[in-house]
């Protein structure tokens, strides 16, 4: 018996051997030279997945290096092919509908998660249909009148939260920014029937949804491990939950002095093809709404506020703007005063250059591709990966690239940052279904927010979230780094959205005036 198992236990060994074996052949004696140059790794199938998780800008920046702006690694199994730069960024981003594909790469990440019928669960004219409805919710006067509302759910946080009951003291501030960010976006877009709730039933329920999105859900999301079973449980229990809230709507004639909201918004459109949306999806965009955006938003300010904790005297000066731009009373925010603070909004886009959330964008490849300017073809069996933030990175666009230096945003002619890229006329632009976009503007280094037809439609939004959440911040509290001899945490790369790496403290205090 036991020379049966052995010999069988031989065997496997062996097998494996020679298949690691023939991978090394193959890279080192068989390489094609009609595709682009795969990235050395020793092991089949788990490739260079383990060296990519933990570090894809060093990654990137070291195969760079060796073999160029395009080649190929091996993630989880899967040829994947990384074109970086600006022509990388306008080969995928730009790309046409019939060559690449998005909803193949993250439908099966964010359906549990959204739900049916919405984002990546459509085709992708329905999703830029969904993009269009969700336009005037985010953008003009609706934009202006969130403001208030940002301040005052920071105001009420800071007031309230056990957190910040002492006159001073330190606190992990990714947990602080997730709710606050959390608060403000509820507060603005999803009505007051869901904020009123979110302190209590919804908050465990987004929690839940949030842990959908674990990077083992790209390959395995239908696996019955605990998490995945409560965020299905968690999805059908917030569908419900706006599905109440609509029908309740629905019956319940609202005053002529409310303004609608978001949810009132999508209540009363159709889409392009005259079909009026249906209620589930509606419950669904809210919920893709909700979880889309906090993330990101989270993980800037995050950033922000620790940023700021290695230079407090920064924090004086932003406080010292407020005072000298808006007056010395400091009147309540409006969203013309954020488009006025020159500092605070350098800030935002020095950390978004540094600290984007998303690191990666991927598209499966339907069609095969030529690569400008070479021999090589991108097969059907590959996925194209983007890395649109690695160019703000790079010293050839930004001098000294990782330091964080806010003033280099202050006069665009010092050559400091690039001049931004906009089209000069119609002719450069293209309307993907939710909005003039510039084909031009894909070719610059800076570009948080994505491009193309997936680009974020919520941009102005973010930007109007943070600028009122930092701006509030200032007035309200002064901060330091816990121990000021320490670098900023590293960031943590193990989920969807880069975040600061745990833990990330900061000491505070309430700022007296």
């Amino acid at each position: 018996m036991g020379t049966t198992i052995s010999s069988v236990v031989g065997s496997i060994l062996s097998g494996v051997a020679a298949f690691i074996g023939w991978n090394l052949f193959k890279q080192l004696y068989l390489p094609d030279p009609h595709k682009p140059p795969v990235v050395f790794h020793w092991l089949p199938i788990i490739g260079s997945t383990i060296y990519y998780g933990i570090d894809p800008y060093k990654f990137f920046s070291e195969c760079r290096e060796k073999y160029g702006d395009c080649f190929t690694f091996y993630l989880l199994g899967s040829p994947t092919t990384v074109f970086l730069g600006s022509k990388g960024n306008e080969f995928i981003l730009n790309g046409k509908l019939r060559d690449l594909n998005a909803e193949e790469i993250y439908g099966p990440l964010t359906k549990p998660v959204f739900g049916k019928g919405v984002v990546y669960d459509c085709p992708n004219s329905k999703l830029m249909d969904q993009k269009r409805l969700l336009g005037p919710g985010l953008n003009g006067a609706a934009l202006k009148s969130y403001v208030p509302m940002f301040v005052k759910e920071v105001e009420d946080f800071i007031s309230s939260s056990p957190i910040f009951k002492p006159e001073t003291g330190i606190c992990d501030i990714t947990t602080v920014m997730a709710e606050i960010t959390t608060y403000t976006a509820a507060g603005s877009l999803q009505g007051k029937e869901i904020r009123d709730r979110l302190d209590a039933e919804v908050s465990l329920l987004y929690r839940h949804l949030d842990d959908g999105f674990a990077p083992i859900n790209f390959v395995l999301p239908w696996i019955p491990i605990p998490r995945n079973i409560r965020r299905d449980r968690a999805q059908k229990a917030m569908a419900k939950l706006y599905l109440e809230v609509i029908q309740q709507r629905r019956t319940k004639s609202r005053s002529s002095d409310e303004q609608d909201d978001m949810l009132d918004i999508l209540m009363k459109s159709s889409y392009r093809d005259g079909n009026q949306i249906p209620d589930e999806e509606i419950a669904n965009l809210m919920i893709a709404m909700l979880m889309g955006g906090q993330h990101n938003t989270s993980s800037t300010g995050s950033w922000i506020v620790l940023r700021l904790a290695h230079d407090p005297a920064l924090i004086e000066k932003l406080y010292q703007e407020q005072c000298d731009v808006l007056g010395p009373s400091l009147p309540p925010l409006t969203y013309d005063h954020l488009q006025s603070l020159t500092l605070h909004n350098n800030i935002i886009k020095e950390t978004l250059r540094l600290h984007t959330p998303i690191h990666s964008v991927l598209r499966k490849v339907k069609t095969p591709m030529p690569v400008p300017e070479t021999s090589w073809v991108v097969p059907p069996s590959h996925t194209l990966l983007a890395a649109p933030s690695f160019l703000g990175r790079t010293p050839e666009n930004f001098p000294d690239p990782m330091k964080w230096d806010p003033h280099r945003w202050d006069d665009p002619t010092a050559g400091l940052v690039p001049a931004p890229i906009e089209a000069k006329d119609d002719k450069e632009t293209i309307d993907y279904g939710f909005g003039a976009v510039s084909l031009k503007s894909i070719k610059s280094p800076y570009l948080p927010f994505g491009g193309g037809r997936h680009r974020c439609v919520a941009e102005k939004y973010a930007y109007t979230q943070l600028g009122a959440i930092l701006a509030t911040m200032v007035r309200l509290l002064q901060w330091e780094q816990v121990d000021m001899t320490k670098e900023v945490p590293p960031t943590d790369y193990s989920s969807m959205f880069s975040r600061p790496m745990h833990p990330a403290e900061v000491k505070w205090r309430h700022r007296k005036v």
